[in-house]
């Protein structure tokens, strides 16, 4: 499909010319976000989400490798050397808040682009791998978040660090091993601090590696809209530069805008008080808790509380943490419905925002203390969230009706702007 506004990289500086006949980089990137890419001319702010978690992980890294240059790997001196950072090292309280607080922006930011998939169905062909690829993604995050809060060896990034390997010694029989291998040690210590240092300063470059890939993922079938229909022609896309590029500016602007506020007047709301308390194995923290962005996850786990026959309640409830997540990789295959956007789905739109109450049940029971009511609360909203996978999704895609689709991108936004003559075609 030829676009006429397109038009061809042609470098006119004698330098760009001569690195463009060795090294095409600049004509890559004026082809991948540039004014080289076709994009629908629809998409609204939910499709920020994706450059602000690029901008996001590039916060991670620089502040992370600045953090790396102070911070002794031995349990001796790790916390010390956090509040050596903080206190001696000119900007240092800067990029350890910057840091702390990056690693929750960035879950923030992804959440809201996984739930903006989740609503216009991005995860459908022909786009499969670009989902697959954003949950490789979203796991590599989760164990480099989890091994970067072990990293301060406060309180709760001790006992954090027990509790959550010690979920591999409920694997029958190779569990125990599993989890000595994984601390190098019975317990949390120096080995375990220097290997999870070692990985929490790998995995962030192999996040923007398989980041590539997801991008190059999309480049092929191209970016999908608010309306779930294809793009027809050249009328339906703009250019990437200037018009995302503007747009993607404006959103970073709001997110840096944001992030300062909370950097700055409120660094320590997101984190837990114990955490400033040096790590003591003869100590257990009243409540332990993980950071705000595993707690569904982690109600999930707390959520089987009795063996079922011959399987243990801890091993229900790993299966359980684990298959949450596992079981988003089978998405584009459990919902066959061919309307892809929720607009034009009536009953899906319900049981989404019913799936979005739900997470954030999940999540504020996994912050709660293990007891009554959050408990019982606990197992209903895990219930209800593999049912919305495994029943009601297929359900609804076998029996719902959709509402009629425009006939292209271009009668959408016209039909939006009160433009006549928007025909609408009905969805097969």
């Amino acid at each position: 499909m030829s676009f006429p506004w397109a038009q061809h990289y042609t470098p006119k500086a004698p330098l760009m010319q001569w690195i463009d006949q060795r090294l095409p980089l600049p004509r890559l990137v004026y082809n991948a976000v540039g004014a080289g890419y076709p994009v629908p001319r629809n998409l609204n702010y939910f499709w920020n989400f994706g450059v602000l978690s690029g901008l996001a992980l590039m916060i991670q890294i620089v502040t992370g490798i600045i953090m790396a240059m102070h911070y002794g790997a031995n349990e001796l001196v790790a916390f010390s050397s956090i509040e050596h950072t903080m206190r001696d090292v000119n900007g240092g309280w800067l990029m350890r808040y910057a840091h702390a607080n990056g690693a929750s922006f960035f879950f923030i930011v992804v959440y809201l682009h996984i739930f903006r998939g989740l609503y216009f169905s991005s995860y459908k062909a022909p786009r499969e791998m670009v989902w697959l690829l954003g949950l490789v993604i979203f796991l590599l995050m989760m164990a480099t978040a989890f091994m970067g809060y072990v990293l301060p060896w406060g309180q709760m990034s001790y006992w954090g660090a027990k509790v959550i390997t010690g979920l591999f010694g409920a694997i029958p029989l190779v569990g125990e091993p599993i989890q000595t291998w994984l601390l190098g040690g019975f317990a949390p210590g120096n080995a375990a601090l220097n290997r999870f240092f070692s990985l929490h300063y790998l995995l962030p470059f192999v996040i923007a590696g398989v980041i590539i890939l997801h991008i190059w993922a999309l480049h092929i079938p191209g970016s999908s809209n608010p309306t779930g229909v294809e793009v027809k022609g050249p009328q339906d896309t703009v250019p990437f530069h200037p018009y995302y590029t503007a747009k993607d500016g404006f959103g970073a602007g709001v997110f840096l805008i944001l992030f300062a506020i909370l950097l700055y007047f409120a660094p320590n709301f997101l984190g837990h008080p114990d955490n400033y308390i040096e790590a003591n194995p003869l100590s257990t923290p009243a409540h332990i808790v993980p950071e705000w962005y595993f707690w569904p996850f982690y109600a999930i786990l707390r959520a089987f509380t009795f063996d079922f026959f011959f399987i243990p309640a801890k091993l229900l409830g790993v299966l359980a943490m684990f298959a949450s997540i596992l079981l988003l990789f089978f998405l584009p295959w459990l919902d066959t419905s061919p309307v892809r956007s929720g607009n034009y789905r009536p009953v899906f739109k319900k049981f989404f925002w019913i799936l979005v109450a739900d997470v954030l049940v999940l999540g504020y029971c996994g912050g709660a203390p293990a007891a009554e009511p959050f408990v019982m609360i606990s197992q209903v909203a895990a219930a209800y969230y593999f049912a919305h996978f495994l029943i009601i999704l297929p359900l609804i895609a076998m029996f719902e009706k959709p509402l009629p689709l425009p006939g292209s991108i271009t009668e959408a936004v016209l039909a939006k702007h009160g433009e006549h003559g928007a025909a609408v075609v009905p969805a097969e």
